[in-house]
């Protein structure tokens, strides 16, 4: 007889939850950095290497928890229209706030006195010929090279197309499927080893954030992040925490739920960095595991709150501190061109119809390509502006030096984004154990909350029957 899995254990001690050993290293990174500022910028391959550990086993969880996923599911067209309704409510809410607050009003910046150098870095990288060559770029060249260098969005397409064809193949395909399910569980007990590395990975990223940065980086421009952590604390608990209790569950518990997730995300400003124990959390709430599957790897493309936010208000910011004004109409009418327009304004540049709708393209293919990296957000702006050739990306030197600490903001809401819009879809499509749900948000069964890894896959997945012939 299998033993019940809301079983209670005897409570570990407080210093060995990764919650504690997370926030402890967290708070010693930020002294050591402000205190010994060399020191601290010189635990960066911590950070680092920690990050590359997740790195190494995203692609392959991907492949086969998408492929898992749509071999026995059919959540793919909702997620879609999910995270384009709430992206586009992101987009809105960081409009509005921007536009009431007004950070950038009064600083009288010339933008031909700006160091276009600065943002030179994060342009080249991302520089692309034209919307068609973004496409090429989501097809690999091979698909171990998509493997290789851990395009996600290519390893997505491979994914998807492999799931197609294993699903087609019906009852014939249930030794790959079966191959691949027991491949993704040997794949999360390697994250549970990663995972304990977290608390190092952690103290080495923040060290490195406050030792290079320094406080003095937090309070220049302070009133531009501090409205731009309160629009995503606004969006967290108005937009995101309305969805969730019209679904059944409270934002809050949610939070606390993933607590770990988050405090390492703070840590490395990096949401990719918990994307596999996130993973495994949402199917240990309840979830079907094809859900969280699809859902969540697509998610970290394609639903980036965080990021939609920060794209507009960061945009308007520039306008506003080089006396550009804009109209609110105008402004909405060209939302969906959302930072680039602004930009372009900001700087006096005319843009005829044929650019805006280049522009919007571009964009609409570049923010899907922001998966949780480190500064992907900034990048994306970048990227954009240097496709279209047209704007001037000089203005983006303004918020170059905060951009670093805004993008903690950024990856928590994605995270916490993505996390919801798992929970909501899988309800939608009648994948998610209420029951459970509610016994682990309730702190029912903590020892769930604390290793997801253990507690996996007790129910085994089939593949669907052949069709007939």
């Amino acid at each position: 007889m299998e033993t019940p899995v809301d079983h209670q254990p005897v409570p570990q001690p407080f210093y060995k939850s990764l919650y504690f050993q997370v926030i402890t290293a967290i708070v010693i990174g930020v002294l050591l950095g402000h205190f010994w500022p060399e020191t601290g910028a010189a635990m960066k391959p911590l950070g680092d290497g920690f990050i590359k550990l997740i790195k190494m086993i995203i692609a392959p969880i991907i492949f086969c928890t998408v492929v898992v996923g749509i071999a026995v599911g059919k959540t793919g067209g909702l997620a879609l229209l999910y995270f384009e309704i709430v992206s586009s409510i992101a987009l809105v809410v960081g409009l509005v706030i921007i536009n009431i607050v007004k950070p950038g009003a009064g600083m009288n910046v010339d933008v031909s006195q700006l160091d276009a150098n600065s943002v030179a870095a994060y342009t080249k990288p991302g520089q692309m010929q034209g919307t068609v060559d973004f496409i090429l770029h989501v097809i690999p060249n091979t698909v171990v090279d998509a493997f290789a260098k851990g395009e996600i969005l290519q390893v997505l397409l491979f994914a998807v197309m492999f799931g197609f064809a294993l699903h087609k193949f019906g009852g014939r395909g249930t030794l790959v499927f079966d191959f691949i399910e027991k491949f993704s569980h040997v794949l999360f007990v390697i994250v549970g080893y990663i995972m304990k590395v977290a608390p190092i990975g952690a103290f080495g990223a923040m060290a490195f954030t406050i030792g290079k940065y320094g406080v003095s980086s937090l309070l220049q421009l302070g009133q531009l992040m501090a409205t731009f952590y309160a629009t995503c604390l606004l969006f967290i608990f108005v937009v995101l925490g309305g969805i969730a209790r019209f679904h059944g569950f409270s934002i809050w518990k949610f939070i606390k739920y993933i607590k770990e997730e988050l405090l390492i995300v703070l840590g490395t400003s990096s949401s990719e960095s918990v994307l596999p124990r996130m993973m495994a959390k949402l199917e240990n709430l309840g979830a079907r595991k094809s859900v969280v599957g699809l859902v969540v790897p697509t998610g970290y493309s394609f639903n980036l709150d965080g990021t939609s936010i920060y794209l507009t208000m960061a945009a308007v910011f520039i306008a506003q501190a080089t006396n550009t004004p804009l109209d609110i109409t105008h402004q909405i009418t060209l939302l969906l061109t959302m930072a680039a327009v602004f930009i372009a304004q900001a700087t006096n540049t005319p843009l005829d119809i044929t650019h805006q709708i280049t522009l919007l393209l571009v964009l609409l293919l570049t923010s899907k390509g922001a998966a949780g990296v480190t500064g992907s957000g900034f990048i994306v702006l970048a990227a954009t502006l240097s496709a279209v050739g047209h704007v001037p990306v000089a203005g983006l030197a303004l918020i170059l030096g905060i951009d670093r600490f805004m993008s903690e903001a950024r990856a928590l809401t994605n995270l916490i984004g993505n996390g919801v819009a798992t929970v909501v879809v899988a309800k939608w499509t009648n994948d998610l154990d209420t029951e459970r749900m509610t016994r682990i948000l309730n702190n029912e069964t903590p020892d769930l909350a604390d290793a997801p890894e253990a507690v996996l896959d007790k129910v085994e997945h089939h593949m669907p029957a052949a069709p007939a012939r």
